[in-house]
């Protein structure tokens, strides 16, 4: 039921067309959803793959410049970002896509009769074009957030928080890098910003939204920020209730631990990095679960089961597995990484791309896990890092403190009625399943 006097609101998405982005920003528009709010996602026809909430609506765009076949390439590109030419080839489909969305998504939005907008903080179309409109809008860090802050590094960057002035040198000094590295998708937002009557600006942080911003991370699990807005809310994971509430498929022994293994939605075709986790896994005598979401094939899957894989499937249920796994070992990613502290899980993380050296030096900062090189470090080091996770107490112990603080930070209600404050201000109520 909606709130109260609530006026129901029809809300557009507008998100990077990645698995990972969609499901977070799904499950929001779910809770929109049971309120009585209608919900459009926005973007090229390929991405209506990513959605299965029969309330969602989809319309698609640019099917001039993105034809069938465009995201598929996006996606190759994305799970392969290798060295710097394949990297520039990523930044540019980033560019072209932001171009598209920029100027398709005027016309659309007025003819959709779209009240107000929910923008992914990785697609800087979003906020350029609600500016442009005048609708209100809310940015939503669905990886970890965008907002730049000095002595704090970028979450693409390999490093680790440091105080005092020589790491706040490096750290610009690495802003500069990424800057430069990002010139075509810079050159992009700074083209349409002026097209639109904007002031100037050529970078994701300066496209957020100065209503509302929402993040799925919790407090205790950032570097130390001081200069985040008022608008700025840390709400924890952002999930649906049939994701929460799912089971295990297998019959997993109470007696003998269980680490789940995963490398997310994109990156899952590793099987050589699958293989040696496995083979340092095994020295320890534990059930293993790895879900390699579709990345590799049957003779894969069944080389990793005689390596000594228990179960190598697909998908699985991922909150399900974590709320029973003793430890995980992922690459990082922003979602993996948040449903382990919700169950309390620690974790062992090998960074491969994108933010997940951010990720990762969180898990490290945070003392809710380890960090290893997905490239370097060999069976021996993952063994003994692995064996230091399962039994050492130190790791529970702060995942537990953590814990706490996701469960209180409200997730998806608190993201819904956030939002729900652009069309009106509300009072906050209790989600129910």
């Amino acid at each position: 039921m909606p709130h109260g006097d609530l006026v129901l609101s029809h809300f557009g998405v507008i998100a990077p067309p990645l698995p990972s982005h969609y499901r977070v920003l799904q499950s929001l528009a779910a809770e929109l959803i049971s309120r009585g709010h209608r919900v459009t996602f926005i973007h090229q026809q390929e991405a209506h793959r990513w959605l299965d909430h029969p309330g969602i609506r989809f319309h698609g765009i640019g099917l001039e410049s993105h034809p069938p076949g465009t995201l598929g390439k996006t996606l190759r590109l994305a799970s392969l970002p290798g060295g710097p030419f394949s990297l520039r080839r990523l930044i540019e489909d980033m560019s072209r896509t932001t171009d598209m969305l920029c100027r398709e998504l005027p016309d659309t939005l007025s003819h959709l009769g779209i009240d107000a907008l929910i923008c992914d903080q990785m697609e800087a179309a979003g906020g350029l074009v609600a500016e442009a409109l005048g609708l209100p809008y809310a940015s939503v860090a669905c990886a970890l957030p965008v907002n730049r802050e000095a002595g704090i590094p970028l979450p693409v960057m390999p490093m680790d928080y440091r105080p005092g002035e020589r790491a706040e040198k490096m750290y610009e000094g690495s802003t500069r890098v990424y800057d430069w590295m990002m010139t075509p998708h810079r050159r992009t937002i700074s083209r349409h910003a002026k097209r639109f009557g904007l002031s100037h600006r050529d970078g994701l942080h300066e496209c957020l939204s100065p209503y509302a911003q929402i993040s799925q991370t919790v407090t205790g699990f950032d570097f130390p920020r001081r200069r985040l807005p008022a608008h700025f809310h840390a709400v924890g994971p952002i999930r649906s209730f049939s994701e929460l509430n799912q089971t295990l498929p297998f019959p997993v022994s109470p007696t003998r631990p269980l680490v789940f293994v995963s490398l997310g939605t994109l990156l899952g075709q590793r099987f050589r990095l699958f293989r040696r986790i496995v083979r340092a896994c095994r020295e320890l005598d534990v059930q293993i679960l790895l879900a390699h979401c579709g990345g590799l094939n049957r003779q894969q899957v069944d080389d990793l089961q005689k390596e000594g894989a228990t179960w190598v499937t697909d998908f699985a249920p991922q909150q399900a597995a974590l709320a029973r796994a003793d430890a995980v070992i992922c690459h990082g990613g922003w979602n993996t990484v948040l449903d382990a502290l919700a169950t309390g899980t620690p974790l062992l993380a090998l960074p491969l791309a994108f933010d997940h050296h951010g990720s990762a030096a969180r898990v490290v900062y945070a003392g809710t896990g380890l960090r290893a090189s997905a490239a370097f470090s060999g069976k021996t080091e993952l063994t003994q890092k692995l064996t230091k996770l399962l039994l050492e107490p130190g790791f529970r112990q702060q995942l537990s403190r953590l814990r706490q603080e996701v469960t209180s930070a409200g997730g998806t209600c608190a993201a819904a009625d956030i939002v729900e404050t652009l069309v009106r201000p509300v009072k906050v109520r209790e989600c129910l399943p």
